[in-house]
């Protein structure tokens, strides 16, 4: 996040001193606030002692003999090495960025207080159960038990830097609120398809429909969907709803809502096809030992630190009273293990992508702003006034208005404006003077959201931790209501199964492709599928079950929409190959070999094309020979992935940037996969032909020689000019950045908190899923969060790694040291035993009363 310098005074005092801590770095200006592994702490509160062992990368394992102590314990680690990331996250979820970051976070907080994150939590913590209050209580115990008397460079070292920007600002004691605020900014990180519902309206006033029906293909016939059969008596499902007259709304707040949109994935990560993940679990009957194998691997943006934290919490000994030994990846600011494995079961999570969100049109009383249509009549909003802090400022007053649809989010980017009709350009389909459609004069945009209401998602989480079979586990998904996640799931009796929970809205009409009205009340939600309706299979005859993000129902018979954009299969095609074209019985080194797969299903179907493209130049038909029996495989080391990626740039870029508006320009995921294997058989289409030249009909063969020619400077400038040291890696390289000072635009900041030039394999809607952004540049934007195989022959065999480090603290040990292993598909040992555990321990802490 850029920072609001206040004055240069202050820039350059914070430059001067950086100097000197950059020199500083092995020193105890930066040590102190390197944790404490070993030796003893006496905590205030603890029922008894606990023991953590810490590994050779710092993976705490927690031994502790009641829940309370367990929870504690937890709380009190994380805080250990991830507080920033703790305290910048639960300001994130409450829309109080402002406090810490001063002015430049305000229009931020505006929006997600809009959106009333910290509100919702607060509901949720006041109608939870005993236990969970319990739970996150003595886990806020333990956070607050490290931030007594520890202040600024104690806390971590970015305090020292933001004590230079924001002297007034000091960390509050943790709440259970702010766990549960977390839940909110995740579910907006995995929230669906809110971008493609904004850009579909935006192209609708630029191309005739069936333009935009080709840019959003539908999932293909010959990629695997997860469930593909559902009962016998289910009615069919409906097909999409024809583009309405919702399109022909005034682009004009919906392009100021995209703007904040993208600004909100600069603070919490990029969303679309590249946020997703794998994973898949085979029986035994497929596997070399005759028990489970599963394995998980989640997508999200890159950032430092990592967003995930692997801990172990055991139970000492397991009981009715404390019922958790479980392993993982949990959230610093969360108690628990969201993913990972107990002593009967494990699972692993995908996200789904259902369409949960809709942007209704409200119409505007022109007499009273405040006012709204609905069903014939004007109704008064709710209103709501917050007030933000802002560091080093005064304080902000805002009004949140919100309708029976929703939050009023269209507010946030300036007062409401007249519609704008255009009058000039060609006549389009389903346009405003031929839709039969009269749109208000003045509107606003509401956002429904299935996350705006009150869950329970963390309970099903410990739920998760403690379930011993299927059912327990089925019956705990069904809380896990936001982010909808297509769960896998093994134990220890050789059982597989798949669960899709989740909140999924039932419309009245229309399939949540576009913007709505919403004065008419046509297009209102009835309610939820229920959850006994949802998606699920238990031991297939297949003898797995793989996710990768696809389309979860079956092609035919399921009465429900669940969403009309899935990611369009190429993974999940892929991880299913490999299942199913495995040379033996599957083992963990196959499984390991399936998350390290860099197989481009773009470049199989394209590379044949460009194969066959007439070329004179002896450079170009040399150069091309790269290509010539290439296995498609975009390793770190292969050549051939090098130039074929800066190929698909320039290709893709020149086949359909002159079509779209600014700022649509196509970004190479899956679904841009998808549409040009549709149009690639025909030399001649339209898509091909650049509008920019009117006096010329371009072709496919021509776009692709002159995206061929480009493609090699391109190469030859970012590497060298001899081809036969060209490396994939060399280009597509993961540089890991602090999601606050690390992007200040600071420099001497920024080197503080960063690090990078880790070269990688995969690429985006690759199994080895390291997405990139065409059009961008070739670096790293997301990743496999982490990546998880379990063993269910003997857990201590299960294997774990996550993006960075286990530490938060720049310059300490286990602040990078994963990165390497994660960088080259490498793991580290997820020991269960505690003889295991405890012979490999590089320190042991006693938390004592």
């Amino acid at each position: 996040m850029q920072l609001k310098k206040r004055n240069w005074l202050v820039v350059i005092s914070t430059l001067v001193i950086l100097v000197l801590l950059a020199g500083l770095a092995g020193n105890n200006a930066v040590r102190s606030s390197f944790p404490q592994v070993e030796g003893t702490i006496q905590l205030k509160g603890l029922d008894g002692p606990v023991t953590v062992y810490r590994d050779s990368l710092g993976v705490p394992h927690i031994y502790a003999t009641t829940m309370h102590d367990l929870f504690m314990a937890q709380g009190f680690t994380h805080a250990q090495d991830r507080f920033w990331q703790m305290d910048f996250w639960r300001h994130t979820g409450s829309g109080r960025l402002s406090e810490m970051f001063g002015k430049g976070q305000l229009e931020t907080d505006m929006f997600l207080r809009t959106l009333g994150w910290r509100e919702l939590a607060e509901q949720e913590y006041n109608s939870a159960d005993p236990e969970a209050k319990a739970i996150m209580q003595a886990y806020a115990d333990g956070v607050n038990a490290y931030l007594q008397d520890r202040q600024g460079a104690e806390l971590s070292l970015e305090y020292v830097i933001l004590g230079l920007l924001t002297p007034s600002y000091r960390p509050e004691p943790w709440t259970p609120v702010h766990s549960l605020t977390w839940a909110k900014a995740m579910a907006w990180d995995l929230k669906g398809n809110i971008n493609q519902e904004i850009e579909r309206a935006i192209l609708l006033k630029t191309l005739p429909a069936e333009y935009v029906d080709e840019l959003y293909p539908p999932y293909p016939e010959d990629h695997p969907v997860i469930v593909p059969v559902i009962g016998e008596n289910a009615s069919a499902a409906s097909s999409p709803t024809p583009y309405t007259a919702a399109q022909a709304i005034s682009i004009s707040q919906l392009d100021a809502v995209r703007v904040r949109l993208a600004a909100l994935e600069a603070l919490l990560g990029p969303s679309g096809n590249d946020i997703g993940s794998n994973n898949w679990v085979v029986s035994g009957e497929l596997t070399s030992t005759g028990k489970p194998l599963l394995a998980d691997d989640p997508h999200l943006g890159i950032q430092m630190p990592s967003i995930w934290y692997q801990v172990a919490l055991h139970c000492h000994p397991v009981s009715d009273s404390c019922p958790y030994n479980v392993t993982g990846f949990s959230f610093a600011g969360v108690p628990g293990v969201i993913v990972g494995h107990n002593d009967h079961i494990a699972w692993g999570v995908t996200n789904v992508g259902p369409d949960v969100m809709d942007l209704f049109i409200e119409k505007i009383n022109p007499e009273n702003p405040n006012q709204y249509e609905y069903m014939g009549e004007w109704v008064d909003m709710d209103i709501r006034t917050e007030t933000i802090q802002v560091g080093g400022g005064e304080p902000v007053e805002i009004e949140i208005r919100s309708t029976i649809h929703g939050p009023i989010i269209s507010d946030v980017f300036g007062p409401l404006k007249p519609r704008a009709v255009a009058t000039d350009g060609p006549e389009l389909p389903f346009n405003e003077r031929t839709a039969g459609v009269e749109f208000p004069e003045q509107y606003a945009i509401a956002l429904r959201w299935t996350a705006l209401e009150p869950t329970k998602v963390f309970r099903a989480v410990w739920s998760f931790n403690k379930a011993k079979n299927w059912d327990e586990f089925r019956a705990a998904a069904a809380d896990f209501a936001v982010p909808a996640q297509n769960l896998v799931y093994a134990d220890i009796e050789g059982n597989i199964g798949y669960q899709m929970p989740g909140t999924i809205p039932i419309r009245k009409n229309g399939d949540g492709r576009l913007p709505v009205p919403g004065w008419t009340g046509e297009y209102d939600w009835l309610g939820y599928v229920a959850y006994e309706e949802l998606p699920y299979v238990f031991n297939p005859e297949s003898g797995y079950v793989a996710t990768a993000n696809n389309q979860v129902e079956p092609r035919e018979g399921y009465p429900y929409l669940i969403s009309t954009d899935y990611d369009w299969g190429y993974r999940a095609k892929r991880i299913v190959e490999l299942i199913e074209n495995a040379p033996g019985p599957i083992d963990v080194a196959y499984f390991q070999k399936m998350h390290a797969d860099a197989y481009d299903g773009s470049a199989a179907f394209l590379v044949p094309y460009l194969l066959d493209v007439e070329m004179t130049q002896a450079e170009l038909v040399g150069t091309r020979r790269l290509l010539e029996g290439w296995d498609y495989q975009m390793t770190a080391d292969s050549a051939p992935a090098a130039l074929y990626a800066a190929f698909w740039n320039r290709f893709l870029t020149n086949t359909f940037a002159d079509d779209l508006p600014e700022g649509m320009a196509p970004t190479g995921s899956s679904r841009w996969f998808e549409v040009m294997r549709r149009i690639i058989d025909d030399n001649n289409s339209h898509w091909f032909d650049d509008v920019t030249t009117p006096d010329v009909v371009e072709t496919r063969d021509q776009v692709m020689l002159a995206s061929f020619e480009q493609a090699i400077v391109d190469v030859k400038i970012r590497l060298r000019a001899d081809l036969t040291q060209w490396r994939w890696g060399d280009l597509h390289v993961a540089n890991f950045e602090n999601q606050t000072l690390g992007q200040s635009g600071i420099a001497p900041i920024e080197a503080l908190f960063n690090r990078g030039g880790f070269g990688t394999g995969g690429g985006a809607s690759i199994v080895n899923a390291t997405g990139w952004r065409v059009g961008q540049g070739f670096e790293v934007t997301s990743v496999p969060s982490f990546r998880m195989i379990v063993d269910f022959s003997n857990f201590n065999n299960s294997l774990g790694i996550h993006t960075t480090g286990q530490s938060g603290h720049a310059y300490h040990p286990h602040y990078i040291d994963m990165a390497p292993i994660w960088a080259g598909v490498g793991y580290a040992p997820m020991l269960w035993s505690e003889s295991e555990v405890s012979g490999a321990a590089a320190s042991v802490l006693q938390l004592v009363p």
